[in-house]
């Protein structure tokens, strides 16, 4: 699932060895006090939907949350992440949007998509439909998009391909490409994995993914999506997740792996978030990367045992633009 402020997300890939054990941990009822949407996330469901009255809306968004927490109980679903415009209101949006109508054929990749509620805005922002493809482990959630939002795959043709992001049946790493590929672009429709993308991606977008993740992972992550990434000027991979001042676990924000168990949760920081993309992903000098950290509030976890009040939350945002 993506984020702008959510803690753990739908991922294209969860293990369970990303970390040492903290405590058992079961997840937490869902709350309607959390329900959150403000006037922009409010006139955008509303004409997605097409239900104007804002407590018919909240009634149908309830119920959509509660059949997807059913199937995985990540905290985002339950803190109504989906309706916080993530993507939209990332610093580097504008371009993600002036890059899809500007260049031909500029695929752009949501993965980790849940609902798909980010590239339904991107698409409403008119970045052409038919370069959209949107991943994620859980194909149910993709399902319960389209009853979210009361489309079909008819009226919201996304191509849709489940896997796990450390497949590499479905995503082999690769070296990233610095000439164009030697591959035809392949037609979106006809995928069954995301291998055939590999350098013909224009725009990545990954949020509230990587935190999922240990530190090694998230570097094997990074390597894997610069491996899908189109080299021409201005490609993109844009995304905003759990960060810290400086990197380390975050021992109060632990990823919920099984109902059962909770691990910490691995933080970058701004500089070696940037060290990463620049320099071990890609070679150094060939990537812009803009990392920098959001103070964000939890209402989720105000009332959580083991939280000392006045503990920030940090969101890390960023991009990372090809040169």
């Amino acid at each position: 699932m993506n984020s702008g402020t959510n803690d753990t997300a739908v991922a294209s890939g969860v293990h369970n060895n990303v970390g040492p054990e903290v405590k058992p941990s079961t997840p937490h009822v869902l709350d309607e006090k959390l329900y959150s949407i403000d006037d922009e996330a409010l006139g955008f469901m509303q004409a997605q939907t097409g239900i104007k009255d804002p407590d018919e809306l909240k009634k149908h968004i309830l119920a959509v949350q509660a059949e997807a927490y059913a199937i995985y109980p990540y905290p985002c679903i339950r803190r109504f992440s989906f309706l916080s415009l993530k993507l939209g209101r990332l610093p580097a949006y504008q371009e993600l949007i002036a890059l899809g109508k500007s260049r031909k054929d500029a695929i752009l990749l949501d993965i980790g998509c849940c609902f798909g509620n980010d590239l339904r805005k991107a698409v409403s922002d008119g970045y052409p439909v038919e370069n959209c493809i949107a991943s994620d482990l859980h194909p149910e959630f993709w399902t319960l998009g389209h009853k979210l939002f009361k489309s079909t795959q008819e009226s919201f043709p996304v191509p849709f391909i489940p896997g796990d992001v450390f497949d590499p049946k479905h995503i082999e790493t690769v070296p990233p490409f610095y000439s164009p590929p030697d591959t035809p672009r392949p037609e979106l429709s006809t995928l069954t994995s995301l291998n055939p993308l590999r350098g013909h991606v224009s725009a990545i977008h990954a949020s509230a993914f990587f935190h999922l993740f240990d530190e090694e992972r998230q570097l094997k992550v990074a390597h894997t999506l610069a491996g899908l990434l189109s080299p021409e000027p201005g490609s993109m991979i844009i995304g905003a997740h759990g960060g810290l001042p400086t990197k380390g676990l975050r021992q109060e924000m632990g990823v919920v792996l099984n109902l059962g168990r909770v691990f910490p949760m691995f933080c970058h920081g701004p500089e070696s978030w940037t060290e990463l993309w620049d320099g071990q992903v890609f070679k150094k000098g060939t990537v812009k990367v803009e990392a920098a950290l959001r103070v964000t509030e939890r209402k989720d976890y105000a009332a959580m045992s083991g939280i000392d009040p006045g503990t920030k939350f940090y969101l890390l945002v960023w991009s990372v633009t090809r040169l």
